[in-house]
């Protein structure tokens, strides 16, 4: 195997002579040399590898409230990174230069897990993050990355779909601190013809993150204009999210802009408009909504303004991003509405 090629632990042999990859609900099933979807996982001899280990697509300090997760570790900075494929499909992904890469030159930078740990506490950072592409077919590394974080006394982070099988999600889970879990939609539908995947693997992560673990989860919904902004979705949505996990669950509704197979024009509303989906969440007693303050053009947009604390007072005054020149900028400190 070469210098970025490692075992994996979740996969089985079929009769058939086929390996089947037992990380995520795709199961996907591979002669020798063959690839998964997500590109970085593939059969080598009779073993499932991961092809993307010690390499990443880039590194970037953020405010965390970019993750977004507003509610943890607020207004401290993260390094982020990420490393090329994803076990979805997403028509509208945001980054699908990263997560559907099949290029080896996009995983252009190296590091180790202790490298990069190194690195966040030198910048001043107090976590990592496993983003730009889900952390969940590099699993190994994102695992290690975690521990070596630990070991200088910083926090780690996932920004994922959360499309993960029962046992390898205990296992990952494990060494993490937070979890921004993107629920793309609220219907099968959707999951199935625009993601490639199923609604019911990503509420079961969303369960076992709340109910059986530490980890401090936010929600992330992105409104895709004419496919999940329904009054009926964004209620079915809001409502199984205040009664399965709780209103004091940070949920973060974004805005739409083109993606891999999907070019509709970006959704960059007013200032002062209230798209009447994003308020729907308040009538089901969400306690902690937040929404995307985004610059477009040279203008600012705030896509929504909603309360963000257990009496509901006062607008969010949502996260702060980056400068074109990187440096962070001050990040408002949030109410903690549970854990933590």
């Amino acid at each position: 195997m070469g210098p970025f090629t490692v075992a994996t632990r979740y996969w089985h042999e079929l009769a058939d002579g086929r390996v089947q990859c037992d990380l995520c609900p795709r199961a996907c099933k591979l002669r020798d040399g063959q690839r998964g979807l997500c590109f970085v996982r593939s059969r080598a001899g009779d073993q499932v590898v991961l092809t993307s280990y010690g390499r990443s697509s880039g590194f970037c300090v953020d405010p965390v409230e970019k993750k977004p997760l507003n509610h943890f570790l607020p207004g401290t900075g993260v390094l982020s990174f990420g490393t090329a494929g994803c076990n979805l499909a997403c028509r509208f992904c945001q980054n699908w230069d990263i997560s559907k890469s099949k290029e080896v030159e996009r995983l252009s930078e190296a590091a180790s897990p202790e490298a990069i740990a190194r690195a966040a506490r030198a910048f001043g950072a107090a976590s990592v993050a496993f983003t730009y592409n889900d952390p969940v077919p590099f699993m190994e590394f994102a695992v290690d990355c975690a521990d070596a974080a630990h070991e200088l006394g910083l926090r780690a982070i996932a920004v994922t779909a959360g499309y993960i099988c029962a046992e390898p999600r205990a296992e990952m889970f494990a060494h993490l601190d937070a979890a921004n879990v993107d629920l793309k939609a609220f219907s099968q539908d959707f999951y199935k013809h625009i993601c490639g995947g199923e609604l019911g693997a990503v509420v079961d992560t969303l369960e076992y993150l709340h109910h059986s673990t530490s980890v401090w989860l936010e929600v992330t919904n992105l409104l895709v204009p004419g496919s999940n902004d329904s009054d009926a979705e964004v209620d079915a949505m809001t409502a199984w999210v205040v009664g399965h996990l709780g209103p004091d669950v940070p949920m973060h509704f974004t805005g739409f802009s083109p993606g891999l197979q999907d070019d509709r024009p970006a959704v960059h509303p007013p200032r002062d408009a209230q798209p009447s989906a994003a308020h729907r969440p308040r009538q089901w007693g969400a306690l902690c909504l937040h929404g995307e303050r985004s610059r477009h053009r040279g203008r600012e947009h705030l896509l929504l303004g909603l309360r963000c604390t257990p009496g509901g007072a006062g607008l969010v005054q949502d996260r702060r991003l980056l400068s074109h020149r990187r440096r962070l900028l001050p990040v408002v400190r949030y109410p903690l509405p549970r854990r933590l």
